[in-house]
């Protein structure tokens, strides 16, 4: 009997592959879709390049197998404004400069989340990767639809408080 080696591909390798692959398609001029058309980001402002760029830039920063891209795309949906355009061009342009450099044609081609998290961490300190990482704290995890799948049960207070609401009832730690 022969023995299988691993290819060493883990599920979150393959998931973001399968997004520079194409798994986020241009449907038609302003929309970003899911392969299944479950759901859709129009883009008034920005353009679909660079809305598929700030889903992609979302996930690498604060990465969560289980969370769909639809939650993602609502939580950067807010820099398709044009008092963010600036930003968002000038930000998204050095991601696609920092990926060219490394060979891809842009940042959303670039296979591995750890290359793209190189890139991140090299500008981690700009303007925009700031705004964009302190809305994602907000417009991620303020969504009620996503709180289930971190086991959050919402807020407690006006139920009286955790310590009679299960406050040890914590199954993962």
């Amino acid at each position: 009997m022969t023995k299988i080696e691993r290819t060493g591909l883990t599920r979150r390798a393959l998931l973001s592959r399968s997004v520079a692959a194409g798994a986020l398609c241009v449907t038609g001029a302003g929309f970003i879709a899911a392969p299944n058309a479950a759901w859709a980001v129009e883009v008034t402002v920005i353009t679909e390049h660079q809305m598929a760029t700030l889903l992609q830039m979302a996930r690498d920063i604060y990465p969560h197998d289980r969370v769909g891209d639809q939650f993602y795309a609502v939580a950067v949906k807010g820099y398709d404004a044009e008092d963010k355009k600036a930003l968002v061009d000038e930000g998204i342009a050095a991601l696609d400069a920092a990926a060219q450099a490394a060979g891809h044609a842009d940042y959303v081609s670039m296979g591995w989340e750890e290359d793209r998290v190189k890139i991140l961490q090299g500008m981690e300190d700009s303007g925009f990767f700031q705004t964009v990482r302190g809305g994602l704290v907000t417009g991620l995890y303020n969504q009620k639809d996503v709180w289930p799948i971190f086991g959050y049960q919402g807020e407690s207070f006006s139920q009286g408080g955790y310590i009679d609401r299960g406050f040890d009832d914590i199954d993962w730690l």
